[in-house]
Parts: structure tokens; sequence; C-alpha cells
């Protein structure tokens, strides 16, 4: 029989790559398509809103502003002009050298909803970013707070009532609402990197959210109660990371019950990504420094899948390189069964990795199109797939220079 061929390292091989290989369609199955699945449903069956206008919460949108006086001068109108009864925007100025004050002084005279508070100058703390956010929450009129950046636009006027539609969603109301902020398309590989990062990333905690495992989201959008902040600490225990206003936040908070993921396409905001690998590369190393900070619970999860990765283009790269000379060497139509063990093991290694690729590649690029994203070629995937991990473990390996701010 086939099987009494096998060696012992052959079936080692063979049974690393099969769990492997399980482990990783699984996960792209399960996880990775969730939002997908939800954009679906959601599209077939819209969320009502109960009570009609009246429902809608008043709500303080907040972003954070340090030397953002073009940004603002783009897109702060975007954010006045929300179709939404009652609202107020509330912008910090953190610490600004160009015109940021002078801009929102510009929208002051014009529109009673819009608030300006600052840092006070020489705030001796390690996220100068956090002490911003809660200076405008306690500052903030209304019990829910709607997070965006200055850099960011929404994709639509609705984008804050489809928001807060996340606060009723399910049984009962929810503490958090997760949204998707992606990247516009623009030329060049840079930005497909952090298109791709984006969406990858996104699809990750998204797809966990759904899944009943909330442990980040991205301040470009995102949305809690005022009640909730302050009640569990704000970033009291955070203050000392640089970054993480945003995910440590919420992974600290976040449960299955009390936090609820948007996907409707008015409810993204949308960002210019980094121009230069050097920006990029910055900004990826100041969202991986937070990290270590997770749960235990979230750091495992976070650890589990890139490993298993790992071992599966192991297992490829290894059973190809061990049998492939002997697998052309010895075709013929007329060999043994265990002449065969070489081929059979080679093609098994190829076969499940392109196999892989399809899934992979479906699941990424049917999310990027129900996602209003540009699609990825199959080549441009598996280069980010390989090489985005061991940036990230670079970074990881390699202590973080001191001083920044944000």
């Amino acid at each position: 029989m086939l099987v009494e061929s096998f060696n012992i390292i052959d079936c080692i091989l063979l049974g690393i790559l099969a769990v492997a290989f399980i482990a990783q369609v699984y996960w792209y199955g399960r996880y990775m398509a969730a939002p997908a699945r939800k954009i679906r449903r959601d599209r077939k069956k819209p969320a009502p809103l109960q009570g009609g206008e009246k429902s809608l919460a008043p709500v303080s949108v907040i972003l954070c502003a340090h030397n953002e006086a073009y940004n603002l001068s783009q897109y702060l109108q975007a954010l006045l002009t929300q179709d939404y009864p009652e609202y107020e925007v509330i912008v910090v100025d953190d610490g600004s050298e160009d015109e940021t004050r002078a801009e929102i002084e510009r929208y002051l005279v014009h529109d009673p909803r819009l608030h300006m508070t600052f840092v006070p100058y020489g705030a001796r703390v390690g996220s100068t970013k956090k002490l911003a956010l809660t200076l405008a929450a306690k500052a903030a009129q209304y019990d829910y707070l709607l997070l965006t950046d200055a850099d960011c636009v929404p994709e639509s006027r609705f984008w804050i009532r489809e928001m807060m539609k996340g606060f009723g969603e399910g049984q009962g109301t929810k503490d958090i609402v997760l949204g998707f902020s992606p990247y516009f398309a623009e030329k060049g590989y840079v930005n497909s990197l952090v298109r791709y990062d984006t969406l990858f990333n996104g699809l990750h905690y998204l797809g966990a959210a759904i899944c009943g495992h909330p442990y980040m989201g991205v301040g470009r959008n995102l949305a809690y109660r005022k009640s909730l902040f302050f009640e569990s600490g704000g970033f009291t225990k955070l203050m000392n990371n640089v970054a993480g206003d945003d995910d440590l936040f919420v992974n600290h908070v976040a449960t299955k019950a009390n936090t609820a993921v948007v996907l409707s396409r008015e409810s993204y905001t949308w960002s210019i990504s980094k121009k230069t690998m050097k920006n990029w590369l910055q900004q990826k190393r100041r969202h991986l420094s937070v990290s270590p900070a997770y749960k235990e619970s979230t750091k495992f999860r976070l650890s589990l899948e890139p490993f298993i990765r790992g071992v599966f283009y192991a297992a490829v790269i290894a059973m190809i390189a061990l049998y492939a000379p002997s697998a052309v060497s010895c075709l013929s139509l007329s060999m043994s069964l265990t002449e065969a063990v070489p081929a059979i093991l080679c093609g098994a290694a190829i076969l499940l990795s392109l196999i892989r690729w399809i899934v992979q590649t479906a699941v990424l690029n049917t999310s990027a199109r129900r996602m209003g994203m540009k699609r990825f070629n199959m080549f441009s995937i598996l280069w980010f797939d390989i090489t985005l991990p061991l940036v990230s473990a670079w970074m990881l390996a390699v202590p973080k220079r001191k001083g920044a701010k944000w």
C-alpha cells in the first residue's frame, strides 16, 4: 500500500503540512471572511432605526490635531455638514506649530457646534494624544464619543448616523462600536502595501469582533460611551505608551457583549496613505510598539496565525526541497509506489499551497470589493503575505527610537 511506503519523516512533514493547511483555511473562512459575510447580510436586511429621528442620541465627534492646518481646511467641513439631528465637533490642538488653531477659529465663527480645546504647553506625559483625547472627553456634552483623525474624510454625510446605529445593534445596547477606515488607492508600491496591510488588519480585528473576540479598534473610526471611558479609568494605565489610544483602550475594555461592528459603506472614513516607505515604517513601528501591552489572551491569538502561517510555508519549502529532485529524476509510468512517494509528497505540497493561495485571494478580494476598495492581484497578495510578518517581526525585535510624541 502507498501509506506503507512512507517513512517517519514523510509522515511528520505531511502531517504538519496538513494541520497547518486546515488551520489556515479555517481561519480565513471563519474570521477573515466574517466582515464580507456581515456586509452581505446587512445589505439584505438593513438595520432599522427604532423610533425614527428621536432614537438618534446626541454625539460628540472628537479629533486631535497636531500640525493639521491643511487637512482641517480640506476635511473639517465634511464633519460639520453631517446629516444628524444633534451633535458637536471637538477639535483638540495638540501643540501645533503651524496654522492649525487659526484654521479651527475660522470655522468657529460660522458653526456653534464646533468647539476647540488644547493640550497645555509643556505637558509632561508619555502621550500627549491620550491627554488630548481625555481633555476632549471631559469637555464633551454628550455620552456618546465618536473618534476620527484630522486627515480623515467620511464616506458620506451619513457617517455619524451609520456609526451610531451600532450602539443599538443586537439585544440591548452596546458600549463600543468598531468602524472601518481604509486608505485611498493611488499609484505606487507603498500605497499598495499600505492598503493591503490596512485591509488585512481590518479583516483581522473586525472579523474577530464579529466572532465574539474583540481586541482592538482604529482611532480613525471608533465610538464608545463617555461613561465607559471614565468608569474604566480612561488612559490612566496607558499614558506611558506613546501609541495605543485606540487599540489598547479597546483591548482592555471590549467584550463580546458590549462591542458592535458597523460595516455599511456610509460608515467608513477614508485617509491618504503615507507616501514613502520610511514614513510607513515609522507608522507601522508605532502601531506595533503597543502590542506587548495587550492582554495575554490577545497576544496568544495574534501570534498564533503568523506562527501557523510560517509553519505552513516552512513545510511547503522543506517538502519541495527534499522531494522535488527525486520526484523529477524518477518520474516514469512504470515506477513502483515506493519510487512514487517523492512525487506524491512534492505534488501535495504544491497543491495545498495553491489551494491556500486561491482561498486567500478569494477572501481578501471579495472583502475588498464589498468594502469599496481596489482589489489586489494574486502575486501581490503572495508577496505581502510572506514579507509583512517578517517586517513586523523585525520591528518587534529592534528597539524603537525614544522621544516620539505621536
